[in-house]
């Protein structure tokens, strides 16, 4: 489906999920009322309904994005849609007996169960019954788009068979345009021989020279061109002529089949420009996730500065040398950047004099295969109070500071020093295309007990799948983790 038929199919879906969070709501007080023979008024006053009801509105689409619900609806399978329902409904029905305790009313927990229990069952059931009402909405109020695709090979086909699934969504194909090796219009019999002859044969085939006698005999909504790259330029008339027609026009790009970017035309100027990319780049997301990480950083420094100051006592008087550890780190695109850390090993002076922490060797890694240095929790340059705090993560309290200075994110992938990047093979080099964090999937599946492959390739699925909904989800499952430490050295 096109994306734009996407957020249209996930937008009813938001505007149901307000509607029968109503419905619920007033289910559930309807019931609490005559199940109890109370008087109205005495059990939620109008302004505490309002204010509640309200609350439940903004936490039931707000849950159902972080949960990536929306993205499933279309295409989910049951068992998929009951248990995000499910979900939903236990994670608002939670929000809402939270935020009641925080604003102080006395709501009823009969009330509260009622509520889960309606909201489930109503999610559950428009969802599961939603694509034939999806299906009479669009045949009664919308207009079917015909789709008339150019080329014939196996990329057509692939564009043809998701067009033919998507028939319940208004799209029809109206034929195709086809081409034979050497740029000449094919006939009908020559056409047949790319690929699935049935497919090819179930819809009218045309030479490009009919094109303009069929935008003015049919309604063609769409033309989607899926040829070879090197066969591109043999079209600039036929898209010269779409463009006077004002027909809209789509490029299937296949010019690199092996890369898996983003792809997006972005204008420099009067300059088109096809851009792929690797990484996230939407900057309205990446400005939120910005703003978010200042906000906690900030609130995170002034909760934690009592206890970060008896830390850097603690270390000043159980071992000689500066309390926080500075070193070089290479942050987004490769900037280099000093973190901070607690120091939690020991110093030990250099046969030159002075003083330098001492840096773990290449024999101190925690697997054969690891590139990034790591410390057995039994090491004697540990301190004691060095080896309590890497248990519980308390030496990377300084990084919050990082994060306000913009070199570093909440969640994002672990900052490597230089010499680490040296070592990556070319596929590893993509997880500095965002910006490094102090806690990411690695923080969730065995922390520094992961071989550095597995670490790696979690990285890449976070940038690969990166949301606010993600970047939320991790941070509330490492808390406890943290707090636990667990899988810490």
């Amino acid at each position: 489906m096109f994306s734009s038929q996407h957020r249209k199919a996930r937008l009813l879906f938001e505007l149901s999920d307000l509607l029968l969070t109503i419905a619920a709501f007033y289910a559930a007080y309807e019931l609490r009322v005559r199940i109890t023979f109370l008087e109205r008024d005495f059990f939620i006053l109008p302004a505490e309904q309002a204010l509640i009801l309200g609350f439940g509105l903004i936490s039931a689409v707000s849950i159902g994005r972080w949960l990536g619900v929306y993205e499933k609806l279309d295409s989910g399978k049951p068992a998929a849609i009951l248990r995000d329902s499910f979900s939903q409904a236990a994670y608002l029905a939670l929000a809402i007996l939270v935020f009641q305790y925080v604003v102080r009313l006395d709501l009823s927990r009969s009330f509260l169960g009622f509520f889960a229990i309606f909201s489930c069952l109503l999610f559950s059931l428009f969802r599961l019954l939603s694509g034939p009402l999806i299906g009479w909405v669009r045949k009664e109020f919308g207009a079917l788009r015909y789709i008339l695709i150019v080329g014939s090979g196996p990329r057509a086909l692939q564009l043809a068979e998701t067009i033919e699934a998507a028939n319940d969504r208004g799209l029809r194909i109206k034929g195709f345009v086809v081409w034979d090796g050497t740029g000449n219009p094919a006939t009908a019999e020559a056409a047949k021989e790319f690929g699935q002859p049935r497919l090819l044969a179930s819809y009218p085939m045309y030479s490009p020279d009919e094109i303009t006698p069929l935008l003015r005999r049919h309604v063609i909504d769409e033309i989607v061109f899926a040829v070879d790259a090197a066969r591109l330029p043999e079209l600039e008339e036929v898209l010269l002529l779409c463009d006077e027609e004002g027909v809209r026009t789509r490029i299937a790009v296949d010019f690199f089949p092996h890369v898996n970017s983003d792809v997006c035309l972005e204008r420099l100027g009067s300059t088109p420009l096809l851009t792929f990319s690797a990484a996230p780049d939407d900057e309205v997301r990446l400005f939120a996730k910005r703003a978010i990480d200042v906000v906690l950083a900030v609130g995170a420094l002034a909760l934690a500065a009592p206890c970060m100051a008896i830390i850097a006592l603690a270390i000043r008087l159980t071992s000689p040398g500066k309390a926080i550890f500075r070193q070089e780190r290479c942050g987004l695109n490769g900037r280099r950047f000093i973190c901070y850390k607690f120091r939690s090993m020991r110093i030990e002076p250099p046969s030159g004099g002075g003083a330098a922490v001492v840096v773990p060797s290449a024999e101190g890694r925690t697997s054969a295969r690891s590139i990034a240095a790591k410390i057995s929790p039994d090491d004697p340059r540990v301190t004691a109070i060095g080896r309590w705090l890497r248990k519980f993560s308390l030496d990377e309290l300084p990084q919050f500071y990082n994060v306000l200075r913009g070199d570093m994110a909440l969640v994002g992938p672990r900052p490597a020093i230089p010499s680490e990047v040296e070592q990556y093979q070319r596929w590893q080099r993509r997880r500095l295309r965002m910006r490094p964090g102090i806690t990411c999937l690695w923080a969730l599946n065995g922390r520094d007990r992961l071989d550095f492959e597995s670490w790696m390739r979690l990285d890449m699925l976070y940038i690969d799948n990166w949301s606010l909904g993600l970047d939320c989800k991790i941070l509330l499952k490492t808390i406890p983790r943290v707090l636990l430490g667990r899988d810490a050295n």
